[in-house]
């Protein structure tokens, strides 16, 4: 399934084989994908070029998937562009999903992901954040509008 509206969006994954899969998956559906295998590549790269979605395993080796949402949280304060959390972890106690909540996670979904249910997601996200093609009033009759003088 082809994105009509492509997202970027930043895979935060420290298995390299679930990583590719997922990057290769997303990136077939028209995506830009950034893979970052731990917190600080993917606090870097968020920082750099800010995500319109971001996949966090909540497992990391230097730190979880929690402090990582709250840092990418923190580093949206003041921008006008905050990204979509999505957790995609093996942790799917009543806890963790409340850890989720507290962090800012949008989404917390169980390992293994159905591949069709993630890159539905994303398409009903991708078509909520872009606007719509026109508001029915064509640039030249808004142009004689704004220039007509009033009777």
């Amino acid at each position: 399934m082809r994105a009509s509206h492509p997202l970027s969006v930043l895979v935060v994954e420290d298995n390299p084989d679930t990583a590719a899969i997922l990057a290769d998956l997303l990136r077939l559906c028209g995506h830009r994908v950034v893979v970052a295998c731990t917190a600080g590549e993917a606090l870097a790269a968020a920082d750099a070029t800010p995500p319109d979605v971001a996949l966090l395993d909540m497992r990391l080796p230097d730190l979880d998937g929690w402090q990582v949402a709250r840092q990418l949280r923190a580093q949206a304060d003041g921008r006008q562009k905050r990204p979509f959390l999505i957790a995609v972890t093996g942790c799917g106690t009543t806890d963790d999903r409340w850890r989720s909540v507290d962090a800012g996670v949008d989404l917390h979904l169980l390992k293994p992901v159905d591949p069709g249910l993630l890159t539905g997601l994303l398409a009903r996200f991708s078509e909520s954040i872009t606007p719509p093609a026109g508001d029915g009033i064509s640039e030249a009759s808004a142009d004689q509008k704004a220039t007509a003088s009033p009777s």
